[in-house]
């Protein structure tokens, strides 16, 4: 008797877990794109996970970019997935796919994405610093906001009293990871100085800002506003391709959230905001293919949105990673 309630039971906790997914095969939910729609805010309210989108994007390739949408575009939602039913805005109207509900909602605000500002760069070989720290006051090598430093930077390097100029702390060479060519110097902001007295080969400044310590021998470069921004999306102006260069942790593993450098810059069309997507190859186990099936479709694993950019590297923070994503990663603006 008691083995009949127990399998009871699971029959009714699987109805109820299975109830709504059958519903939503039976009924889906269409909705047209209002002014203002990105497909993040569209996950957000129909999947209850704004991450969603680039699963959704991948399996939409007619649509140039996940933020780009047109009012009037329909989609649907069934089963737990978001479907893009026209791709292309149309003349007029749209059309309401047999049996399925038609929902409205607000319109949803464009997704703003905040950076620190001190997620650092790789600083190109071109670039040279101005100057650097050679002296703390009373000797000291560990200073912060406040403190007394001396500099190499005097009149005849341009400097004058009241200028100032942001604090770079170099790190490695990096190199690509696939060609080997030495891309730039990993370098991280570490604050500001300000001189105050500029004598004719050297400065005595002090330290206007600290995000960490700041010790002899740190670079000088023109100053950078260095303060947290919020970055919009942006689509890109031209295709992109590229790949994950580095991370600002050094490790081989990244995921959502850590800051990664890229092969790509100003010079190949990149720009602060632009959305890239991480893709892998899939690999064809050959033991179970019999004919020619040509390359496989690349699998999205994650995305990524620009925060800074060089002339030929940029900086990004990956915002989504749908699996574990590798240094020499594929990023493309469009993967097929």
């Amino acid at each position: 008797m008691k083995s009949r309630v127990i399998l009871l039971l699971s029959f009714i906790i699987i109805f109820l877990l299975t109830a709504p997914l059958i519903w939503a095969a039976e009924a889906p939910m269409v909705y047209v794109i209002q002014k203002g729609d990105t497909l993040w805010g569209l996950s957000a309210k129909f999947l209850n996970d704004p991450n969603y989108w680039p699963n959704l994007w991948s399996k939409n390739p007619q649509v140039t970019n996940p933020h780009f949408i047109y009012p009037g575009q329909t989609v649907r939602f069934a089963d737990g997935k978001l479907e893009i039913i026209n791709a292309t805005p149309p003349e007029t109207g749209t059309q309401k796919a047999a049996g399925a509900q038609t929902v409205t909602t607000e319109v949803v605000e464009e997704k703003l994405f905040s950076v620190r500002g001190n997620e650092g760069w790789l600083m190109e070989k071109e670039l040279e610093p101005i100057g650097r720290i050679i002296a703390g006051q009373h000797s000291n090598i560990i200073l912060g906001a406040d403190d007394t430093v001396f500099t190499d930077i005097g009149k005849s390097h341009g400097g004058e009293d009241g200028k100032k100029y942001t604090v770079l702390r170099k790190s490695r060479m990096i190199k690509h990871p696939n060609s080997g060519d030495e891309l730039g110097y990993k370098v991280f902001p570490l604050g500001t100085v300000q001189l105050t007295h500029v004598t004719e080969f050297n400065s005595r400044a002090i330290i206007a800002s600290s995000f960490k310590e700041i010790e002899p021998g740190d670079l000088l470069m023109p100053y950078q506003d260095l303060k947290r921004k919020e970055i919009s999306l942006k689509m890109a102006s031209r295709p992109l391709k590229g790949c994950i260069a580095e991370s600002a942790t050094g490790h081989e593993t990244f995921a959502t959230g850590d800051t990664v450098y890229l092969d790509l810059g100003t010079s190949n069309g990149v720009e602060p905001g632009n959305l890239l997507y991480i893709v892998r190859k899939v690999n064809i186990e050959k033991m179970l293919v019999d004919r020619y099936v040509g390359e496989l479709p690349n699998e999205v694993v994650g995305a990524i949105v620009v925060v800074e950019a060089g002339s030929k590297t940029s900086t990004a923070i990956i915002i989504k990673s749908i699996d574990a994503i590798f240094k020499g990663n594929e990023v493309v603006s469009a993967p097929r």
